[in-house]
C-alpha cells in the first residue's frame, strides 16, 4: 500500500502529538521488537518511534522497520520516525482520498 502526498499530510497532523511508543536501543531491531512494533501498528494504525544517534544506523532501522512489519513510512524528522499500517479486520483511521 503506497500513501499518497494528501494521506501522509494527514497522517502527519495526526502523529504530532503522539508520543513514541517503540523506542530503538542498542541492540537495535530485534525479532523481538519487530513483533512488539506489529502489535502496536495492529492495534494503533500510527505509530510513532524514537530512534539512535548514528545516522546511518537510522536509515537502516527504519528501512527494516518498514519492510519487517509491512508499514508504511509517513515522516522521519531527526530521530523520530512514524509509520503506518492499515488494519484490515478493525479500522480506526478514515484516510482521505
Amino acid at each position: 500500500m503506497t500513501l499518497a502526498s494528501s494521506q501522509k499530510r494527514y497522517l502527519r497532523g495526526l502523529a504530532h502529538s503522539l508520543k513514541p511508543v517503540i523506542l530503538i536501543g542498542n541492540k537495535g531491531v530485534t525479532p523481538a521488537l519487530l513483533k512488539e512494533f506489529s502489535l502496536a501498528l495492529d492495534q494503533h494504525e500510527l505509530v510513532k518511534v524514537k530512534l539512535g544517534d548514528d545516522r546511518d544506523e537510522r536509515k537502516a532501522h527504519i528501512v527494516e522497520l518498514g519492510a519487517g512489519a509491512k508499514a508504511e513510512l509517513v515522516q522521519s524528522i531527526g530521530r523520530v520516525a512514524c509509520f503506518y499500517r492499515r488494519n484490515d479486520e478493525k479500522p480506526k483511521l478514515a484516510l482521505p482520498r
